[in-house]
């Protein structure tokens, strides 16, 4: 299939593109949010093909995969036709939390994916025909040492998103051992025993993470982190916040699982002082992760999706009215 398909979340994209498909990316000269293209810090195959937005009118495309509302009607903008639409919700619910209404809720043109089951029970789809495709994620390609005595975390924004992240624990943790902070916007978190690293690439924060004691993930409100699955694939014992869908992704025998911020201190310590403890727990987590969320399911799941949303396209590719005379010839 062509699939058209944005670079929002780069690590979940890295899953999807590992597909048989061939991915359409839109690129704008200046890289804008909606015209990112390929990622530069991630590693994609080739057949995930950047296309500038003037050039989707002229190309055969099978499905849209969206992942932000604006993008339903760039969508409809740029290609001149309608295609048969998926759309991919990465978060949960803000505002008046259960009852907020999704962007989608109650539309049938639009099949509605959760990453999460845990955002599918928040979310208020109304009639909209909804489904759960949990992460996949591709094998990291190094494991576990845990030879540093330091802790990490993966997070993005920090500074600005705060509480959200759980910026405000992180000193509970420096008290316990150097804490290094990885993803992009964290340099403003530079202090006494914490340390950012800015923006590394995937394979770099991998080999990093790999090398420090445990895993601490702090966010309060999400809907699961990729970072958190990452290391679990890498074989790194996990320190987490019993919120949202970590308490399914996260056995007890991966490492620390809880509310009490005190629990969760305490476990990193322990890990700390007992790399035998640290070392059994992360097998517990790769064994754990790899069982629920192993690439080949969630490409599997998708494959199964896409062939069933994209099994009747004639009406769908139906062209407006409005638009002028379209070839279907691939770009």
């Amino acid at each position: 299939m062509r699939i058209l398909t944005w670079h929002v979340h780069a690590a979940w994209s890295t899953a999807f593109v590992a597909g048989p498909h061939t991915y359409l990316v839109p690129v704008t000269p200046d890289r804008d949010e909606y015209g990112r293209g390929r990622p530069r810090t991630y590693a994609w195959p080739p057949n995930a093909v950047e296309v500038a937005p003037d050039e989707l009118r002229r190309t055969d495309v099978d499905v849209a995969v969206v992942q932000r509302p604006e993008e339903l009607r760039l969508a409809r903008r740029w290609l001149r036709r309608r295609v048969p639409t998926i759309y991919v919700e990465h978060n949960t619910p803000k505002g008046a939390v259960p009852l907020t209404r999704h962007p989608v809720a109650d539309r049938d043109d639009v099949v509605l994916v959760h990453v999460t089951h845990f955002n599918h029970l928040f979310w208020d789809s109304g009639a909209t025909r909804t489904t759960v495709i949990e992460h996949g994620i591709p094998e990291p390609g190094v494991t576990w040492t845990g030879d540093l005595e330091r802790l990490a975390v993966v997070t993005n924004e920090p500074v600005r998103r705060g509480r959200v992240t759980g910026t405000d624990l992180l000193a509970r943790f420096a008290a316990v051992a150097p804490v290094d902070v990885y993803g992009m916007g964290v340099g403003g978190l530079a202090r006494p025993r914490i340390t950012p690293h800015e923006d590394p690439t995937q394979r770099a924060m991998h080999r990093a993470v790999a090398r420090r004691r445990a895993y601490v993930h702090l966010t309060r409100w999400t809907s699961l982190g990729l970072s958190l699955l990452e290391a679990m694939f890498l074989g790194a014992p996990v320190v987490v916040l019993a919120t949202t869908e970590a308490v399914m992704a996260v056995p007890p025998a991966a490492g620390v699982l809880s509310t009490n911020v005190d629990d969760l201190v305490e476990g990193a310590r322990r890990f700390l002082r007992d790399p035998d403890a640290a070392r059994t727990a992360g097998r517990a987590a790769r064994r754990a992760a790899r069982a629920r969320y192993g690439l080949d399911r969630f490409l599997a799941d998708w494959d199964g999706l896409l062939a069933d949303v994209a099994g009747d396209r004639d009406p769908a590719r139906t062209p407006d009215p409005t638009a002028p005379h379209m070839t279907g010839a691939p770009s």
